[in-house]
């Protein structure tokens, strides 16, 4: 099976002085997030082949923010590119050696990427279709999937404009389809959907390798990576879901994206320095959920949950916000998918998760 890499995934607000009362900003306060305080869920992805053993678990383990599991331990289809290729409307693409590339007409990649989240589907419905809640979902973004998918030339599509702006075309009407038919199996969720965007910053950056792998494609203007997103999250919004962004690269562009219409912004919270602080405080005043990364993705010894909010309790210190309004605006989850880890650690980093959510409610402060 070909072996390929998503580019960029893999890896002010002043802080208060001493004695400074903090900040107990009422808009943020009231805000009504659709999720309950001190709620956790998994990023995406998780280890193993068999969807109804993985939505059983989450369901067990995440049971105020479940998620639908991604597998991609069952090849190619299953993976961030094929999973979103199953999304999008009348934009085929299969595998080569070098990834996935845009073909004429779909083959048996997408077929096989169809079964897949057709079977994901399924499982989902058997062990949640009762359920009444927030519940989110996981898509590929525009700007990962152009950094990834091929054009017939064998370069990225990220090097053609028009390109890009087709797949994000095609990338915002399957979402609308994907959401309407979770809505008929799950009728009493909240949808969140997530849109994975871990080549951002790389694409912003002018980072993305060319096919030769000897130089980089140009960086896109900020301006056309900003309107496609706000294409793409209004589409989810009208779709009557909550659009957020999961990004676990360094350097993430969190004031873009909440211009852009992102209300939740996924980050790994070991990523996260004091240059980031103003814009984390900007969004979270403008009632943009922090979905915290907090627990090793791979497999690890699990710390004592006070110590694994630590880094979350500090950032909320420095930015000012008042501590009762934490364990309301944060969610806790691994620090990315869990699909490295073996399924004791995957099924632990979700406990974990759960435990460190009860920690940012009942100790805010060290």
């Amino acid at each position: 099976m070909p072996q390929y890499r998503i580019p960029g995934c893999g890896r002010a607000v002043p802080a208060c002085a001493p004695g400074a009362p903090a900040l107990t900003l009422g808009f943020v306060r009231e805000h009504r997030y659709p999720w309950p305080e001190a709620s956790s869920t998994g990023v995406g992805s998780y280890p193993g082949e068999a969807p109804d053993e993985a939505m059983r678990v989450i369901m067990g383990e995440l049971p105020d923010l479940p998620h639908l599991p991604e597998l991609p331990a069952r090849g190619a289809g299953a993976d961030i590119i094929g999973r979103a290729g199953a999304v999008l409307v009348d934009f085929p693409i299969e595998v080569r050696p070098s990834g996935w590339r845009v073909v004429q007409r779909p083959g048996r990649d997408m077929s096989r990427a169809s079964s897949f989240l057709a079977y994901d589907l399924d499982a989902l419905e058997q062990h949640a279709g009762g359920y009444r809640g927030p519940l989110k979902i996981q898509v590929a973004g525009p700007w990962t999937l152009a950094a990834a998918v091929e054009l017939r030339s064998g370069e990225k599509l990220l090097a053609d404009h028009g390109a890009a702006a087709d797949l994000c075309a095609s990338l915002a009407e399957g979402v609308r389809a994907h959401i309407a038919d979770i809505g008929r199996r799950v009728p009493g969720g909240e949808l969140l959907v997530q849109v994975d965007e871990p080549s951002l910053p790389a694409v912003l950056l002018g980072e993305v390798p060319t096919a030769s792998g000897y130089g980089r494609l140009r960086a896109v203007e900020r301006v056309t990576v900003e309107e496609r997103l706000r294409t793409l999250f209004a589409a989810v919004a009208d779709s009557g879901a909550l659009p957020m962004v999961h990004c676990c690269a360094p350097a993430v562009p969190i004031d873009l994206l909440r211009r852009s219409g992102a209300r939740a912004l996924s980050l790994d919270a070991a990523l996260l320095t004091r240059r980031s602080d103003e814009q984390i405080a900007v969004a979270v005043e403008e009632g943009v959920g922090i979905f915290a990364g907090v627990v090793p993705s791979t497999d690890a010894v699990l710390s004592d949950p006070a110590d694994t909010v630590d880094p979350v309790r500090e950032l909320w210190h420095r930015i000012g916000f008042a501590p009762e309004l934490l364990a309301r605006a944060v969610v806790t989850t691994p620090t990315c998918g869990l699909a490295g880890a073996s399924p004791g650690h995957a099924r632990a980093a979700l406990a974990a998760c759960r435990a460190a959510a009860r920690v940012l409610r009942e100790e805010p402060q060290r």
